[in-house]
């Protein structure tokens, strides 16, 4: 690979560089996200369609653990940006340094309560009845390796922020085409069932560390730090934690998400309908993959030319990443629309002689997940405007602002509609809550994103 500069982020042609940028995130993000719906095929077919409700269980308490990585990950990430922007790389290093050790103070300390409240977090999260026993092999496996992923999310923005897309790339496929290979060695052929399951991903996360870290070691890296930057600054971690806390508060609220729908659902339709929202869920993941890549690819360009005071790079990066990321979720959208029942069909198993629970189950799903998924995704073409407009306040260190607007979709109208709607609507309420917190979310953002481009980014440089 071809060596980047910083540099390249204030003076390249915004449109050649987004889709530098963009693509090896999207590709990346692809990787990780069939990994993710790949997984749930396996042990859909294999171990069974409760095994994907139980690991759907589990996600959210891992997930929130691995996010701290991430919240570091994206608000050193901000300043780093920034600080190379500006040319103060004294500040970068010192940075980085406090992200490492940040990271592996909050997971370890995350882990340890987490294993301590297993037997409370799992029903709590809807892993009852036939779920518990599967979630809690697969949540005791997994939270061990939460840490190593926390600081692989950690690493990989740091990776992006210092305009190297193309190795946070290849640090996203390495876990998942790991994992994709160990599930089937320790699934299919040793027949561990959901233990094998749990390791293969955490043997994943493993394969990640170990290429971030030889990443750093290497001269790859502009960030060769030492051991006096690992020592915790207040003003660095003041700040990384103001703009962290958005990324953060987004997976509490996610973490939150997943509690409410898995008991609702539950009480809907049970076992089943978990299983549903697995799928769902799945779906979700991997479907919005080019979205989530462009606006990772805009996040370090708009970051570093706002640090740089090119304002006029910074307004071109937010229309180019929106009109990206519109077309990309339009494509996805008439996707989801046209094989919905296909794509259902991918996760359940279709031996002959299935149990007949299992087979019960199955037919359930077949029968509510793809109106749900039409529903779910009804308002997909819109959703480049809510996230790039969220992402573009954090890159540029306003914190409060990124918070309340990446909070907007699921705290404040989604979370409401589901409490809400189902009351009325039952089941459907649930899916339509969806759209509906899509559309208002992207009103929101839209205004605020408007006025700062009116007010704020005027300045010519």
């Amino acid at each position: 690979m071809a060596k980047v500069s910083s540099d390249q982020l204030g003076t390249e042609p915004i449109g050649k560089l987004l889709v530098k940028q963009a693509v090896p995130a999207s590709i990346g993000i692809l990787v990780m996200s069939l990994n993710v719906l790949v997984d749930s095929i396996f042990v859909g077919n294999w171990i069974g369609s409760i095994a994907i409700a139980a690991i759907n269980v589990v996600l959210p308490v891992s997930f929130f653990i691995a996010a701290l990585g991430m919240a570091i990950g994206v608000g050193g990430s901000s300043i780093i940006s920034r600080a190379l922007g500006s040319g103060d790389k004294q500040k970068a290093l010192k940075t980085f340094g406090n992200q490492i050790s940040l990271t592996l103070l909050l997971t370890i300390l995350m882990v340890a309560v987490g294993l301590y409240f297993i037997n409370d977090l799992i029903p709590a999260f809807g892993g009852k009845g036939s779920i518990f026993p599967l979630a809690k092999v697969y949540y005791t496996i997994v939270l061990y390796g939460v840490p190593f992923l926390a600081l692989c999310m950690m690493g990989n923005t740091v990776i992006r922020a210092e305009g190297k897309p193309k190795f946070a790339m290849v640090a996203m496929i390495i876990p998942s085409v790991g994992n994709l290979f160990l599930d089937y060695l320790f699934i299919y052929v040793f027949d561990w069932g959901m233990h094998g399951a749990a390791w293969a991903t955490t043997a994943g996360y493993l394969l990640c560390f170990g290429y971030i870290f030889y990443f750093f070691l290497s001269k790859n890296s502009e960030l060769k730090i030492n051991i006096s930057h690992f020592w915790l600054n207040r003003s660095i971690l003041t700040e990384m934690g103001s703009l962290g806390f958005v990324t953060l508060s987004r997976q509490a609220v996610t973490s939150v998400t997943y509690l409410l729908m898995n008991n609702i659902l539950f009480n809907l339709g049970g076992e089943a309908m978990v299983a549903v929202y697995a799928i769902i869920g799945r779906m979700l993941m991997f479907a919005f993959f080019p979205v989530f890549g462009v606006t990772q690819g805009f996040l370090p360009i708009a970051g570093f030319n706002y640090g740089a005071t090119k304002y006029d790079r910074v307004k071109e990066s937010i229309y180019t990443a929106i009109k990206y990321a519109a077309l990309v979720a339009t494509v996805v959208f008439a996707g989801l629309m046209v094989f919905p029942d296909a794509l259902t069909a991918l996760f359940l198993s279709n031996k002959e002689n299935l149990p007949a629970e299992e087979l019960a189950t199955n037919t359930f799903v077949m029968e509510h997940a793809p109106t749900a998924m039409r529903m779910v995704f009804a308002a997909t073409p819109i959703i480049a405007l809510q996230l790039i407009g969220a992402a573009y306040f954090q890159a540029v260190g306003k914190a409060i602002p990124a918070l309340l607007l990446t909070l907007t979709r699921q705290g404040f109208f989604f979370i409401p509609l589901i409490l809400l709607l189902p009351h009325f609507m039952g089941e459907r309420g649930v899916w339509l809550s969806f759209p509906i917190a899509d559309v208002l979310a992207t009103v929101v953002t839209g205004y605020f994103l408007w006025r700062e481009i009116r007010t704020k980014l005027q300045t010519v440089n």
